[in-house]
């Protein structure tokens, strides 16, 4: 579902939050505010951490029903096109998360094909909430309270809802008004400003994971306003919570039945011929009697954070080195590239983020009382036998009882006539396929859905099939066949 990111402690945090004056819009309403807003430009320069990479802040309001109130500055930036000559326009990329950076990912060497390399400025940007766009910031003192995710009685649900408000007032207090303002249609606003500051008639968008939310949200809001988009991996905003608890169950088994059966047919799997199950079944009962330390190290693994083993590594996936931490935890050789601990803890320092701010505001997760939780718990332990649950929204649920919802979940609707191209892979640990089926089918008869038969989170850059067809979208507009699906191919080894 959310490719989730750190969670990070460091005064840095604190220096997005800052509200700047209010600006003028004129007598503007409605969709026009987003053009208003992005026309006023931006001024590119070089970044401070890789200066071949532009960099800048667009002012936007806090609140867009306010648009002449106090602004955040949103980070920008971008790689321009490396073919002046053969340039089509700007690429806007979407994060997934809620909580990853957008600049951080046009910082690193980019994920696109040369021929998108070429023809595009590919943009990236953090969105409201997060990184150096004002993120939710909170007292790590306060955050470091929180209490066990997985509740077991009626008691830890009464302790969650006070541990809740108290969260909340904190962080809050330490974001400023921009916290009630964070979902998806108010990224998507944003979004539309961007567009008209990069002088763009219509927007041209690749998202992943959560990223797809902000660009259906886009879809609903400005259906006239897109000339391309691709919805790679997507959220299905139309579930209510049991169904997306369940959804979310069952997807991971599916990535965790998968790595088993390459397992039992690969030998170059390392845990060729043993009893995978078996063994996976007893590393949950020694994490659950607290005896479970990472390799390498003394940290204790709970098998809450045991759990995220089965999504994170069957992101890539990365099937050979899931085997081999596996094999270390139950005693075995520590292999060269290690990872750390999964899942999250406390947070050292001062200040922590909470990007599940973004998530509980954009989905009703809220629960009546313990009982309702326990019955959504029996659910997706009933399919998931080995897995249990997926412990990224499991965990994030309890923290969303009684959070304000701006963006409650509802069935898409999309007007416009540009065709939209829907992205998913068979076998997904995060966002299930099913999620992606629907979004399609919900935005009508101009979604194409692309399905790669294989396995993993995000397949843009998957294979050399599934890239060709969403480059040939992006770059001519070309619509690939209903119904098409791209080959499987065997995850290798990751260099």
């Amino acid at each position: 579902m959310l490719r989730k990111t750190s969670l990070l402690a460091t005064a840095l945090v604190m220096m997005g939050t800052t509200l700047t004056a209010p600006i003028a819009t004129a007598s503007v309403t409605g969709k026009d505010v987003t053009d208003a807003v992005g026309k006023r430009g931006v001024t590119w320069r070089p970044c401070k951490e890789e200066p071949s990479v532009e960099c800048a802040t667009l002012k936007v309001p806090v609140d867009w029903s306010k648009p002449n109130g106090p602004t955040i500055d949103l980070a920008l930036a971008r790689r321009k096109a490396k073919d002046p000559s053969a340039r089509i326009g700007s690429l806007l990329t979407n994060p997934g998360g809620p909580g990853n950076s957008g600049v951080d990912g046009i910082l690193r060497p980019s994920g696109f094909s040369e021929e998108i390399q070429k023809r595009f400025d590919i943009v990236g940007y953090d969105p409201r909430g997060v990184a150096r766009s004002g993120s939710v910031t909170c007292t790590a003192s306060v955050y470091n309270q929180m209490p066990d995710p997985v509740m077991k009685s009626q008691a830890d649900f009464d302790k969650w809802l006070a541990f809740d408000k108290k969260l909340r007032a904190d962080c809050r207090k330490r974001t400023g008004p921009l916290y009630d303002h964070l979902d998806s249609v108010n990224v998507a606003r944003d979004m539309d400003a961007i567009r008209a500051a990069l002088g763009e008639a219509k927007l041209t968008s690749y998202g992943v994971s959560y990223g797809t939310l902000a660009q259906q949200m886009y879809a609903e809001l400005f259906p006239n306003r897109i000339r391309a988009m691709v919805l790679d991996s997507n959220m299905d905003h139309s579930l209510n919570v049991k169904a997306f608890q369940v959804s979310e169950a069952a997807t991971v088994q599916d990535s965790f039945d998968e790595f088993v059966a390459w397992c039992e047919r690969s030998a170059d799997c390392v845990l060729n011929g043993r009893d995978i199950r078996a063994l996976w079944k007893k590393l949950l009962a020694k994490a659950e009697r607290g005896q479970l330390v990472w390799p390498g190290g003394d940290d204790k693994v709970s098998a809450h954070n045991l759990l995220w083993l089965a999504v994170i590594m069957n992101e890539a996936p990365n099937w050979h080195l899931e085997a081999q931490v596996l094999l270390a935890l139950d005693g075995g050789p520590v292999p060269d590239d290690m990872p750390g601990p999964p899942g999250n803890g406390p947070v050292n320092g001062r200040w922590a983020e909470l990007p599940t701010a973004i998530l509980c505001q954009d989905f009703d997760l809220g629960l009546r009382d313990y009982k309702e939780y326990a019955a959504i718990m029996r659910a997706a332990n009933a399919v998931a036998p080995d897995v249990r649950y997926n412990p990224m929204p499991m965990g994030d649920m309890p923290i969303c009882q009684g959070h304000p919802v701006t963006n409650a979940q509802h069935r898409l609707r999309y007007k416009g006539k540009a065709p939209l191209l829907v992205a998913t892979s068979k076998h997904d640990p995060d966002t299930p396929y099913q999620w992606s089926a629907n979004v399609a089918r919900q935005l009508g008869p101009k979604a194409t859905l692309l399905t790669y038969e294989g396995w993993g989170h995000g397949i843009y850059g998957m294979t050399e099939c599934t890239t060709k067809v969403m480059d040939a979208y992006l770059i001519s507009l070309t619509v690939p066949k209903r119904g098409i699906r791209g080959p499987a191919e065997e995850p290798q080894p990751k260099s």
